[in-house]
Formats: C-alpha cells, structure tokens, sequence
C-alpha cells in the first residue's frame, strides 16, 4: 500500500495532526483524489529590497513582488507518480490580485536517499528544496526549509546559507471557524522577512482520476 509522502515523512508522528490535516496530507497516488481549495489571504507582504530576486522567481512561478489585504486564493493538490515514478504532490497556488494572478507553485517528494520530503519550487523543478516536517502542538502541520540546490542542465550546486531565504510554513484547522488556516514566512539572514502570507480557505477532497496537465511541471529533474 502506498503512503502519502507526509506519512513516510513524518512516522508516528502523523497520527498527532488534526483529523483535517491527516485528511488533508494523508492521500498518495493510489487514492486517485485530489484535494482543492479556495479562501482570502488576510495579508500578503514582501519586503520592497527584494523585489529584484521575486520577480526573477515569478517568471518560474516562485513567489512574486505584490501585496495586498484580502486576495482570493486558490490552492489544488494532486498525487501521481511522476516520470522517474516518484510518489509527488504538486502545489499550485492562485492569488488573484485586481490585474494579476501570481503562481506560487512547487512539487514536492519522498526521496528515500535523503530521508525526507524534497521540494522543487517552481514550474522547471530548477530548485530542490530539503524539508523538515513536524507536527505543530496545535495539531497542524509545520514545514520548514533546510538546504537548497540549484539545477539546470549540467549546472549543479548548494546555494550559500547566506544567500538562501528560509520558509518556515504552518498550516492547521480551526475548529471555531471551520477553515483550514495557513501561514508562511520567507526570511533571509541579510534582508530579515522577505515574502509572508496569511489567510484561510475551505477545501475538499474530490474524485481525480488525471491530474490535468498543466498542473504539472513544465519539466522533471531526476537530481534530488
């Protein structure tokens, strides 16, 4: 039977997440459903210094140089095995601003060899990310970066500490509200806080027999 890679991620220790969130992050490939969200941001902010750096991700559909209070937001999760036939589960999140929608996608894995859950940010999987994964003592879940890697043709190499931002992710259910409530916050050790967002969202688990195409990277990377 194959688990969810937050599962093999996180042992034991899934069994402490809010029902929700185990509904939330409990399905694989095997499950053919998907689960698809839409709420309102409360407050979208990024730090104006780095503004050059945000829009050279946004072009690859990593975080993005506008803010704003109030922004709709669409969230879809996929499972499926993907072409190295890696158990994957995509992220593909839609801030809709007046005149803009901003991407802020990733796919992330189980890799076996590293022992924990890889992210590549974007739509080229160019940046691998490793993640720390625990449970949250209000029982959601909390996602915390750790090395980077860069990857594009033959290029390779670990992005410096120094010049990395790190995302410190929480996401969790409110019972009083009945919303599933997130925050994430990018910060980089010379430019403090560089990229934060906050906000809640319904979302549902839904029949998914394909996951539709552009939902995919544009392309895959075997390097971990």
């Amino acid at each position: 039977m194959t688990r969810s890679i937050y599962e093999q991620a996180l042992g034991e220790e899934f069994k402490k997440l809010h029902p929700r969130i185990q509904e939330r992050f409990g399905f694989s490939s095997k499950d053919q459903i998907a689960s698809i969200g839409q709420g309102v941001m409360d407050r979208i902010w990024f730090n104006k210094w780095a503004a050059l750096p945000l829009a050279l991700g946004a072009s690859r559909h990593i975080m993005f140089p506008q803010g704003g209070s109030g922004i709709p937001f669409t969230i879809e999760n996929y499972a499926y095995r993907d072409g190295f036939g890696r158990e994957t589960v995509t992220w593909i999140r839609k801030f809709q601003f007046k005149r803009s929608i901003r991407h802020f996608d990733a796919t992330m894995i189980y890799s076996a060899d590293r022992k924990g859950i890889v992210d590549y940010l974007g739509n080229k999987q160019h940046l691998a990310v490793d993640l720390d994964i625990t449970a949250a003592s209000n029982g959601g879940i909390r996602i915390r970066s750790g090395d980077q890697r860069f990857y594009e043709g033959l290029l390779q190499f670990t992005w410096p500490a120094q010049l990395t931002g790190t995302a410190d992710v929480t996401e969790w259910y409110d019972d009083e509200r009945e919303k599933f409530r997130i925050s994430v916050n990018v910060s980089s050790p010379v430019l403090g806080t560089v990229f934060h967002y906050e906000g809640s969202f319904d979302a549902e688990l839904i029949p998914m027999r394909h996951i539709p195409l552009d939902a995919k990277p544009l392309r895959e990377e075997a390097r971990e």
